[in-house]
């Protein structure tokens, strides 16, 4: 018989703990607490939706500023023209530029998280899908990142704007919403605004329930269910 490891053991004592769901309060006091290693984790939020995201009119995908922060820097690059590009230096763009800057791209540089363009840029953005696409960097309007806002876009995504969208298969949305080591206050009003946000961009066509289920864990912790019938607390605590 395999014997067991202590964070093993630990784990299996913290699901016997918390096998019902519970308040995000609790929920984020309860991660806390089994906290079991050695670096700054990240803390995620989970939902199972009841949605159908194949279909057209039933995708959940926007875009929500976090009030505490991600807890990590957010390397902005903008591809733009002219007095734009002043405008992405001036807001604090790590990278920006022109066709120079989508050969650079074409060229295997990827070193940034968010990708911003003007509308009259795209063009020269669209042979780069196939190394754009699959890391999700590609530019979208949807996710606010193909704009003449330069300025303002930048300033979002660095002090914690991010994008989520209900995965094809199942209809789950996951994001993060900062570091274990938040205080509870800060953690807390992430999570009011990504509820918040999700619950807006419910599809009008969903009949039946939306949101079936919303978990918080850890990145290499557990996952604690939060029950449904106080998410409605947490708009009071994103408007404390």
């Amino acid at each position: 018989m395999a014997t067991l490891t202590k964070r093993r053991k630990k784990l299996d004592t913290f699901y016997k703990e918390h096998n019902q769901a519970v308040n995000a309060e609790e929920a984020i006091k309860a991660l806390k607490k089994e906290n079991s290693v050695k670096f700054d984790q990240t803390v995620e939020v989970h939902f199972k939706l009841g949605v159908n995201p194949k279909l057209n009119d039933q995708q959940v995908r926007s875009t929500v500023n976090l009030p505490g922060g991600t807890g990590k820097e957010v390397r902005v690059a903008v591809v733009a023209k002219g007095d734009k590009l002043k405008e992405a230096e001036a807001a604090g763009a790590d990278h920006f530029g022109a066709e120079e800057l989508v050969e650079k791209i074409g060229a295997g540089f990827l070193d940034f998280d968010k990708l911003v363009a003007t509308p009259d840029a795209m063009a020269m953005l669209s042979k780069m899908g196939k190394i754009l696409g699959p890391k999700g960097l590609m530019p979208n309007p949807k996710d606010g990142t193909v704009t003449f806002d330069v300025g303002k876009t930048v300033k979002e995504l660095k002090a914690g704007k991010v994008s989520f969208r209900a995965e094809k298969d199942g209809g789950i949305v996951q994001m993060a919403i900062g570091k274990l080591s938040f205080d509870d206050a800060r953690l807390l009003k992430n999570l009011a605004a990504v509820v918040d946000q999700v619950q807006k961009v419910k599809p009008s066509s969903v009949k039946g329930t939306y949101i079936k289920s919303v978990y918080v864990s850890t990145t290499m912790g557990p996952g604690v269910k939060l029950d449904l019938n106080t998410l409605q607390d947490l708009s009071k605590v994103a408007t404390a």
